[in-house]
């Protein structure tokens, strides 16, 4: 196969179509939103698809809905899974009626996920079945519509044990939509926008349209497409005549050009609407919105990734789909704080792992100006699971490869399709035929991207020949390896697909500093030693791969977020266990990230945000509060992106120290290099006599102080603070307020060993949608208005409704100055 060195591509991209609500505006042709008033009953029921089933009991709820995360945790339910029931039998019916003079209509709805082994009735009659939870899919309706009466739609989901290596969910956990259509519409992504070429500010667009005829005759309609700018300004527009034989689809092709064409860029996501309307004689009968921006990619063995032109270091994380107390029910405000906070970290790339994301990631993704790896499978026909996606591989690989590539092609976030990661197939002198058709399949639906796999058995995808039937070669965990891979492979594209697998557990740290050494109270420590899996190993290893090989495009780390499930190196895998499972409960969520499940970041935040961000910082590490070990030296570190830094301890200066010059010695053991110390540039330390009072960090640039850090020792807790990430949100039923609560003495200060017990009032115009404190072994409920602080902090999230005013919140404990806080909400 010959393999191409330089990969360039022009694009101009839409996002998903708008969702509008069938209620509020009966002009929006047809788009239903269909997430209100479902009922849900979780068991195995006989006759629940039947029409006249009694399901009066059964519980009202609106989607998105995840059933597993309301609970409880149990040991039974699988540490690695969460050690919640995401596995069983449930089942949701919605009522709903179609007008009669509705009946020349085509009628479908539409899911964007359902976990898993989906079912869906319509009447009682079986309409069809999707069994891999993360795809979008639909179904046609039309024949069994009772227009004018009462009509039941009932899907089955039934996800199995052991059918994932993380937390996945459970329930109708994405979005659902009924479309009442015109026989002659626009299909289910049926929209295609590219630029072919984009000059000196010009961007050729052409804008391919599927347009479906279902009708019994031979129709002329006319396809009106509308392009408008950020400020809602016409830039031009097009009309093009079709004529479509009864029951047939066609595809148009319209080219329009953009003047002064503003790009998409990184964090800078400059967007277009493009309007798709269908008329027959002059009538509006279908209409079609899209959000697209304009940006060109390259792939370059010798300069790597390029957006615009322009080189680009990849600094990217790898991140599951849930949201760590809200669970798998997609939420926009959800993920889009989950990608500002890998934002201000210096985050700009997202790899999806290991499995399609939900519409709503890609919008947030497209609007912050993040690149994204889509991924499809963590498993081909070789099972790392016992109901993995290997159970259904023959039949349905294609179909959701097709289909996930369909969905997201169209979003100028998109850069590479990932089509698997750490497949077992690497070990198989024929893996590289699946790889084949895979890659055919990717390039046949889109061919303006490359594709990509996570390799983790080096060098069996090399001798197999996997890799050569991939664009662009990921790498997990081999750092070391990358010269030698360029080496022998110097026409390849290389990049750090999965790197670190760092642990830690945020505000904890355990003295001396530990090696690889499991500790009682099932916490890791902060001071970001190797304390993890076999394969894992500092982020300062995979800076120095980095910076010694320019041609690689990057690094995603694993992961973002921590998230529910694998709770390496507790009740998950790691040395002393030989890569099998554990029992370590109540551990039941992750320790990788640099961010906690609450999203409060821990230490390593700030060693990757020294790394990737350029505004000046500087961070310190530990807290200052060791009563009882006075006298005693304690380790601190500090990390920058200043020229230098300054310690002081009650104002006495500990000496300067010089970034890239001054080293630390830190623990390093990895599967690719020997164990023993590794000097680290990345890191600042100094050994300082413990004394109560003020540690303080400046950063200096060009000896000028650039900024400062201070933590102080705190008293005993003595009041709570509430801090919103945002006090007014939207009047809808679905924004939420992300509200950090703090344990604070009477000065003010973060109290960092504080667990107080703290219970919430929420009164007004608002809901409680979760609580967590970021404790990898809590089993307490998400979704009780109580938290314990840990580490001195806890989260409580709260839900708007539709109608605006204010939320007010009251947070108290035992002992502690209770505190108010106001949410507003707006419409």
């Amino acid at each position: 196969m010959k393999k191409t060195v330089k990969i360039s591509f022009a694009l101009a991209f839409f996002l998903v179509q708008v969702s509008f609500s069938y209620e509020q505006n009966k002009q929006d042709f047809g788009t239903i939103n269909f997430n209100k008033n479902w009922l849900f009953h979780k068991d195995s029921l006989p006759d629940a698809e039947m029409l006249d089933y009694n399901d009066t009991q059964w519980r009202k709820l609106n989607l998105p809905h995840d059933w597993a995360i309301e609970g409880p945790f149990d040991k039974k339910y699988n540490a690695r899974t969460g050690g919640l029931p995401v596995h069983g039998v449930a089942w949701y019916r919605k009522h709903f009626t179609v007008a009669k003079n509705e009946e020349n209509k085509q009628i479908s709805i539409e899911f964007d996920g359902a976990m898993s082994n989906a079912k869906v009735w319509l009447n009682g009659i079986y309409i069809g079945e999707r069994p891999y939870g993360y795809v979008g899919f639909s179904f046609d309706l039309t024949e069994h519509i009772q227009f004018g009466k009462d009509n039941i739609i009932a899907v089955q989901l039934a996800p199995e044990d052991l059918a994932s290596r993380w937390y996945s969910g459970a329930g109708i956990y994405r979005n659902v939509r009924l479309k009442i259509k015109s026989a002659v519409h626009i299909p289910q992504w049926g929209t295609k926008i590219t630029t072919p070429k984009v000059v000196n500010g010009v961007a050729d667009v052409a804008i391919a349209t599927k347009i479906k005829n279902t009708s019994a005759k031979e129709v002329k309609a006319t396809l009106e497409t509308v392009i408008i700018d950020a400020n809602g300004k016409l830039v031009t527009n097009q009309e093009t005549p079709v004529i479509l034989k009864s029951n047939s689809q066609k595809e148009v092709t319209q080219n329009l050009v953009i003047k002064n064409a503003q790009l998409w860029q990184m964090g800078n996501s400059y967007m277009y609407k493009a309007i798709s309307s269908i008329k027959i004689r002059n009538k509006k009968i279908d209409a079609f919105q899209s959000d697209f921006g304009v940006r060109t990619i390259e792939f370059d063995a010798n300069n790597g990734f390029s957006l615009n032109g322009k080189q680009v270091e990849l600094n990217g994380v790898c991140m599951h789909h849930d949201q760590g107390p809200l669970g798998a029910a997609i939420n926009y405000r959800a993920k889009e704080r989950q990608m500002q906070i890998m934002q201000s970290m210096g985050v700009n790339a997202l790899r999806t792992s290991h499995n399609p994301p939900s519409p709503e990631m890609l919008k947030v993704c497209n609007a912050l100006g993040i690149v994204v790896i889509v991924e499809a499978f963590d498993e081909w026909k070789i099972g790392k699971v016992e109901n993995g996606y290997h159970k259904f591989w023959e039949e349905w690989h294609e179909i959701d490869l097709r289909d996930m590539i369909n969905r997201d092609r169209n979003h100028p976030s998109v850069i590479m399709w990932s089509i698997g990661n750490e497949i077992l197939e690497q070990s198989r002198p024929d893996g590289w035929k699946i790889t084949k058709e895979l890659n055919d399949i990717c390039h046949e639906e889109d061919p303006t991207r490359p594709t990509t796999i996570g390799f983790n058995y080096y060098p069996a995808p090399f001798k197999n020949k996997l890799a050569d039937y991939v664009d662009v070669i990921g790498m997990n965990y081999w750092p070391k390896r990358y010269g030698e891979i360029l080496t022998q492979n110097p026409n390849r594209i290389v990049y750090g697909s999965e790197t670190s697998s760092m642990t830690s557990s945020r505000g904890v740290y355990h003295l001396p500093i530990e090696f690889n050494e499991r500790h009682e109270t099932n916490q890791v420590s902060s001071y970001d030693a190797i304390i993890g899996p076999p394969w894992a190993y500092a982020p300062d290893v995979e800076f120095d791969a980095q910076e010694a090989e320019p041609k690689s495009l990057g690094e995603f780390i694993w992961t973002g977020f921590d998230y529910l499930g694998e709770p390496t190196p507790y009740g998950g895998r790691d040395n002393s266990t030989n890569g099998h499972w554990n029992d370590d409960w109540p551990s039941r969520s992750s320790y990788f990230a640099p961010v906690d499940l609450a999203g409060f970041p821990k230490d390593r935040y700030y060693l990757y945000q020294s790394q990737w961000t350029t505004e000046p910082m500087v961070h310190v590490l530990p807290h200052w509060n060791w009563e009882g070990k006075e006298g005693q030296e304690i380790p601190v570190y500090s990390y920058t992106n200043c020229e230098e830094v300054e310690l002081f301890v009650n104002g006495k200066s500990f000496g300067k120290k010089i970034k890239g010059k001054d080293f630390t010695e830190i623990p390093s053991e990895f599967h690719d290099f020997e164990k023993g110390m590794y000097k680290t540039k990345y890191r600042l330390s100094w050994a300082v006599p413990y004394q109560p009072g003020t540690i303080k960090v400046v950063g200096y640039v060009n000896g000028e102080i650039a900024t400062t850090k201070q933590i102080n020792t705190a008293g005993v807790p003595a009041k709570i603070k509430l801090e919103a990430d945002r006090s007014v949100i939207n009047a809808d039923d679905e924004d939420l307020s992300f509200i950090t609560v703090r344990i604070e003495d009477k000065e003010g200060n973060l109290c960092p060993n504080a667990d107080n017990l703290v219970t919430f009032s929420i009164a007004g115009l608002g809901k409680l949608a979760a609580v967590g404190n970021g404790d990898a072994n809590s089993l307490a409920s998400f979704q009780i208005p109580e938290r314990k602080a840990f580490q001195g902090l806890c989260l409580l999230v709260v839900k708007s409704t539709e109608k605006s005013g204010e939320i007010h919140i009251t947070a108290s404990s035992n002992n502690l100055e209770a505190t108010k806080l106001t949410v507003k909400t707006t419409n």
